[in-house]
């Protein structure tokens, strides 16, 4: 088979290459509206983009916020939307305007010029970046059109946009949700509307789960494996991660993980280790170079350390 009938998507997929554990991503972001048809291969530079504009950009993300565009058809393409998270904020400008709006967040001066209602529901980005990647336009426009229409056909509160690169093309079809910061992979037709309801209720859609942006690979891996317990149980709860033993870098590691529903709490011990995969991160690695070798953490054991007590 050529390089050019293969996806790296299937092949992660057919290699048992792990979604918990993949779902780093920057605390920090600036959204920028800017239509799809001139994006190009870097995630924050479009073809038409003025040259301030795009050096502005650049220093922003250097200075250590993540940048990048986002699109969707109802939004004027010489109109801006741009979105600043954790903050949850909200800005509307011109594309004459945008060279003041950014000069202004670089020196931290007030942008209420510019602000709009803030966003009352979550945030989605489906990664829609054919340029960098032909599985987030194959897989990762499909999952994008199924989300939007599933939030139309229901009304419900999101708002809905594709992205430049989220991480992972691998994983295709990528999403992340803010101001959560919750990262998914490999989103089919049948995940999108219990993906979605499972957000609006607060919590991850386990399926197609890669884990919170905040935590490291390790403890993604244990997160995502003690909420798979629980749930196995048929338990809704909120976790959070105690400390840790081991070798995080090398051999093995345990978590300590406590957990809470609505009627009882209790503390898990998850157990996980290390593995070396040779896999190809994106798909323009097909054809030039052999598979990388990359770690990833797999969870071995979940063990109820303490039995859960009903809350008074």
């Amino acid at each position: 088979m050529s390089a050019t009938q293969r996806f790296c998507a299937r092949e992660s997929l057919s290699l048992g290459d792990p979604l918990a554990g993949s779902a780093a991503h920057a605390e920090r972001n600036l959204l920028l509206s800017w239509p799809r048809a001139k994006w190009r291969r870097s995630l924050r530079q479009a073809s038409d983009m003025a040259n301030e504009v795009s050096k502005r950009l650049d220093a922003i993300a250097e200075a250590g916020r993540r940048v990048n565009l986002i699109h969707r058809r109802d939004q004027p393409s010489e109109r801006h939307c741009l979105y600043l998270m954790p903050e949850n904020r909200r800005y509307e400008l011109t594309r004459e305007e945008l060279p003041v709006f950014l000069a202004a967040l670089q020196r931290n001066e007030s942008l209420v010029h510019w602000q709009v209602t803030s966003p009352t529901g979550p945030l989605l980005l489906c990664c829609t970046h054919g340029k960098k990647d032909k599985c987030c336009a194959k897989f990762g426009y499909a999952a994008y059109k199924a989300l939007d229409s599933a939030v139309a056909k229901h009304a419900l509160p999101f708002d809905v946009w594709e992205s430049t690169h989220l991480g992972g093309c691998r994983l295709a079809a990528s999403a992340v949700v803010f101001p959560a910061l919750r990262k998914y992979g490999r989103i089919s037709d049948e995940d999108v509307l219990p993906l979605l309801e499972s957000e609006i209720a607060g919590r991850p859609y386990l399926p197609c789960y890669r884990g919170d942006s905040r935590l490291s690979p390790i403890q993604q891996c244990a997160q995502v494996a003690a909420l798979e317990w629980l749930a196995a149980r048929g338990i809704q709860a909120d976790v959070s991660l105690m400390q840790s033993s081991g070798v995080e870098a090398s051999s093995h590691a345990r978590m300590d993980v406590a957990w809470r529903s609505e009627s009882a709490s209790g503390r898990l011990a998850v157990s996980c280790e290390p593995r070396m995969l040779r896999r190809y991160d994106s798909c323009a690695d097909l054809a030039d170079v052999p598979p990388a070798a990359s770690q990833v953490w797999v969870a071995m054991q979940v063990e109820a350390m303490e039995i859960a007590r009903p809350l008074s």
